[in-house]
């Protein structure tokens, strides 16, 4: 086997494999004989069709199954032979039957990047005291007695803040109906945003079976892609308006929230725990993304395309995904691929880099995932989607579908060793957002178009 290497570029190699006639012939012979053996082919018996009928007939196939195999059996060996770290799985271009009896073929790779890294352990960073206030643990007491409370029509006024109205409703742009800005006795929850702040707040004072026409001015960067940028004309039938019938914060109140709740204290308590974990968890995601935030700008190299463009190919189908199961597409929607690429495009460097960086750490500080740490993922999952160990299991049935996840547990286990390494300051809420909002803007961006559920007819 000869193997030629050549400078794409970066860390882009482009390897040249060239196979000997000796090699070649023997795989085509076994490929024929196999075929000789099992062709049926008229008027000859089978296994006696001679060579040059099994070349006319099958001799296309014969030559595509023979390469698929020879690439196969020699990339790797190829790899090794040159001592290439490679990523990423390789760009394989059309292999060639070469005249003189040859074989050859050219793979393109990515290879893994060399830097220094620098200091890991230790890290300044800032972190914020967690408290519960009794603002907070009223405001979810609020927030039950709005989910306990029946719902009563209301003739005599209009509707208000805090109404469940049910409505029908059109949307028009420059005049023409959009057909997927539509929606019948729709349960729109005044003040909640759900369906948008500027679209809820147009039904404020509207009174049952009024009809109405209201302009609606979409930011730019609205959440729903069909209606961003856009002046809406919503034309609105207003069917019916309910209230909520708020019950009274008592110890009855407790009970009826929970059995374990024998007073109102009780709950309170529980919802203070609760929230206190809720903010530990938040914290702790805070921490791991300023943590990165360091790592990145301490630590700043090329990384590999292919691997970039795999983080850009997964957001963009998370996105189709997303917008099929509201029968849309990126077209529909008014999503350009290419530049929803290149806006993601800093966001995916960063997660390659941090992922090879957090790699590194755990090849230096020796960090490894046991069988615990799957254990304990397997439970989370079960626990977070209320199924059973062996039914999280069943996903996970192949190493393709194992090595994703083992990866990110890993890197969970390497950021709570640099959490556990780092040294706490006191923080700013500045800082605080400025980490967060460079680490996750591909997050942020993707929930723009995916996650929010803004007036669209559904």
């Amino acid at each position: 086997m000869q193997v030629t290497v050549n400078e794409v570029g970066g860390l882009t190699k482009k390897l040249k494999i060239v196979l000997p006639k000796e090699e070649v012939t023997k795989e085509l012979e076994a490929g024929f004989r196999k075929i000789k053996n099992d062709a049926r082919i008229k008027g000859f018996r089978r296994g006696k069709v001679p060579r040059h009928i099994l070349e006319r007939t099958y001799g296309q196939q014969v030559r595509a199954e023979v390469a698929e195999k020879l690439v196969q059996t020699t990339y790797f060996d190829a790899v090794e032979k040159e001592k290439l770290d490679v990523v990423a799985h390789p760009e394989i271009n059309t292999p060639v039957f070469e005249e003189d009896g040859s074989f050859s073929y050219e793979a393109e790779v990515d290879t893994r990047p060399q830097f220094e890294l620098r200091d890991y352990k230790g890290l300044e960073i800032e972190k914020e005291n967690i408290t519960v206030t009794v603002a907070e643990i009223d405001s979810e007491i609020f927030r039950l007695r709005r989910e306990l409370a029946p719902l009563r029509s209301v003739e005599e006024r209009a509707a208000q803040e805090g109404d469940i109205v049910i409505v029908d409703f059109d949307g028009f742009h420059e005049g023409e109906l959009m057909k997927q800005v539509h929606g019948e006795n729709v349960n729109v929850d005044i003040g909640t945003g759900r369906h948008g702040e500027e679209f809820e707040k147009k039904l404020i004072g509207m009174k049952k079976g009024e009809e109405s026409s209201v302009e609606v001015d979409f930011s730019a960067d609205s959440p729903n892609p069909l209606l961003a940028g856009k002046k809406i004309e919503f034309k609105i039938k207003l069917n019916d308006i309910k209230e909520r019938v708020l019950p009274e914060v008592d110890d009855e109140f407790a009970k009826d929230i929970g059995e374990e709740f024998a007073s109102l204290a009780a709950l309170r308590q529980h919802i203070s725990d609760r929230i206190l974990v809720q903010k530990e968890q938040a914290l702790e995601g805070d921490i791991s993304d300023r943590i990165m935030q360091k790592l990145l700008e301490a630590n700043q190299f090329e990384v590999p395309s292919r691997l970039v463009q795999y983080e850009i190919n997964e957001y963009i189908k998370q996105t189709e995904d997303t917008l099929r199961r509201g029968g849309l597409s990126l077209e529909s929607a008014g999503v350009n691929r290419a530049e929803a690429e290149d806006r993601y495009r800093d966001t995916a460097v960063k997660r390659v880099q941090g992922d090879f960086i957090l790699k590194k750490i755990a090849e230096q500080e020796e960090i490894k995932i046991q069988d615990e740490d799957i254990n304990n993922g397997f439970a989370r999952i079960a626990k977070q989607y209320n199924m059973t160990v062996p039914e999280v299991k069943g996903y996970f049935k192949s190493r393709d579908d194992m090595l994703p996840f083992i990866s990110e547990l890993l890197n969970e286990k390497i950021l709570k060793f640099l959490r556990n390494e780092a040294r706490y300051i006191p923080a700013t809420a500045a800082a605080k957002d400025e980490a967060k909002q460079s680490f996750n803007a591909g997050d942020e961006e993707a929930g723009e178009i995916t996650d929010k559920n803004e007036t669209s007819g559904e």
